[in-house]
């Protein structure tokens, strides 16, 4: 009886106002502005109308994933990986009928470890990572080797045509800088990596493969950084200690002390395809550079492999860049992050089967300040006489100590005397010179060997992502009618 009343004094009380959007039927706020439950009377026949009409969308999707494997780093970032996963993403994908079988990593390199020998990838349709940049290079690492041996590839040869790994990989970005995903979705935000994953989004992405000596290294997706990014890393691995922050002050120091590095650098430039690093378009969403590079690219392949004298042209289109270089980064992705939102390459694609070589030669410290804040403006990245940028299938670095002797008498004919004093700088380091060698830096890495062969696989594994997609309905936010 009393609640007949209540209903009935409510019904009084809002007659004659008009009717919410659906959307926020029900949604009431607190006093200080936040948004508090709406009552089961009022929502429960729009939220099932909602959910009902999610599912059919979702059932009528064919690519979307039923059975995921999740690995979830506790370790990374601020540690909150596995609190990110368990409040924010396991709850939509029960709701959207996804099982998962969760593994919570002890240690580095657990991933990978499972990947290659333990899990039964036959009963999953993807592998999700909940963590930083580390995270995802671990599963790459553990996918793509698993996949080879599989199918009987050599690793240790640079030469070998890897195959596609048939299982996407979805990030949850849970690390301290999270380029990876943001490179690849335009945001950090868990929420919206999880809904890439319901909804079965696929994106193709290169992967470069680093050797040294017929000895395979490492893979790397976004940054292979020789010199300045080298340093940089080095030094902050020796301050763990202060977290984050330790790239800044590396990066303050190395750019301080201004070490430049001599090699030479081999490339084969990328033939038949559209697009160039200085391009002012940007790799987006369905990007149409991707498409036709990447078919070009597999017409070769095929051609190469009817053809055995093709390798002998392919080797007449080889360049060597010999000098003094303050950095030598290959950028496979456009490599933005929060604090660059162009990144090293701007206009880097993801999966044209290829990799932006930018070289810095030796420039005063001035100039190399010049050239880092244009990662951060609109101006082109490239418009200085000390950098130049390639669009490469493959590289080899060859920094000067490893040089054959023929490769130092030649230098010395071409450059004088002063290359005698160098010589002696470098035996005797404690004069304070330019040390002979720096260190890569492969998406966060040290690698071990500083004379590398590198190459490109076009698009070698897929995520479940869509590429960043452009702001259309958004641009215009002083016109009511473009919201």
């Amino acid at each position: 009886m009393a609640a007949g009343k209540r209903l009935k004094r409510e019904k009084e009380r809002t007659a004659g106002r008009p009717l919410q959007c659906c959307m926020w039927r029900g949604v009431s706020a607190t006093a200080g502005g936040a948004l508090r439950s709406p009552s089961p009377v009022q929502t429960r026949p729009c939220v099932r109308l909602w959910i009902s009409s999610i599912r059919e969308q979702l059932t009528a999707t064919t690519s979307r994933p039923k059975h995921l494997l999740v690995y979830i780093n506790p370790y990374g970032g601020k540690r909150k990986g596995k609190h990110i996963y368990e409040l924010k993403v396991a709850p939509l994908f029960a709701q959207a009928g996804i099982r998962t079988h969760v593994i919570v990593t002890e240690y580095a390199n657990h991933a990978r470890d499972h990947l290659k020998t333990q899990a039964e990838l036959k009963k999953f349709d993807g592998v999700v990572c909940v963590g930083g940049d580390g995270m995802f290079s671990e599963i790459i690492h553990g996918l793509i080797w698993r996949t080879q041996t599989d199918n009987g590839r050599n690793l240790n040869s640079p030469e070998e045509t890897l195959l596609p790994c048939s299982l996407r990989i979805g990030i949850i970005p849970a690390g301290s800088t999270d380029c990876i995903c943001f490179a690849t979705v335009g945001t950090n935000d868990p929420v919206t990596s999880a809904l890439h994953i319901i909804v079965g989004d696929s994106q193709s992405m290169d992967v470069c493969s680093v050797h040294h000596n017929n000895t395979f290294l490492r893979y790397s997706v976004s940054l292979l950084g020789y010199g300045f990014y080298g340093d940089v890393l080095t030094d902050s691995e020796r301050k763990r200690w202060m977290g984050p922050a330790r790239y800044d002050l590396s990066g303050v120091k190395m750019f301080l002390t201004h070490h430049y590095y001599e090699g030479s650098v081999s490339y084969l430039p990328a033939r038949d395809i559209i697009g160039t690093p200085r391009d002012p378009g940007r790799c987006r969403s369905g990007c149409s550079v991707c498409q036709h590079n990447g078919e070009k690219h597999s017409e070769s392949a095929e051609r190469y492999k009817m053809d055995i004298a093709s390798e002998s042209e392919s080797d007449m289109e080889w360049r060597t860049i010999r000098g003094k270089f303050l950095a030598i980064n290959a950028a496979s992705m456009s490599c933005a992050c929060p604090r660059s939102p162009k990144g090293l390459s701007p206009a880097a694609h993801l999966a044209d089967g290829t990799t932006d070589l930018i070289l810095v030669r030796k420039c005063s410290r001035f100039d190399f300040l010049r050239h880092l804040l244009r990662h951060t403006s609109k101006d082109d990245q490239f418009d200085l006489n000390f950098v130049e940028v390639h669009r490469v299938r493959r590289f080899c670095f060859t920094p000067r100590h490893c040089q054959s002797d023929s490769d130092l008498e030649l230098d010395l004919r071409e450059n004088g005397k002063r290359q005698i004093f160098s010589q002696i700088c470098r035996d005797h380091p404690a004069c304070g010179c330019t040390p002979a060698y720096s260190s890569w830096n492969c998406d966060g890495e040290i690698l071990t060997h500083t004379a590398i062969d590198v190459r490109v696989h076009c698009q070698l594994i897929k995520l479940f992502a869509r590429g960043i997609e452009e702001p259309t309905v958004f641009e215009d936010l002083t016109n009511p009618c473009a919201i």
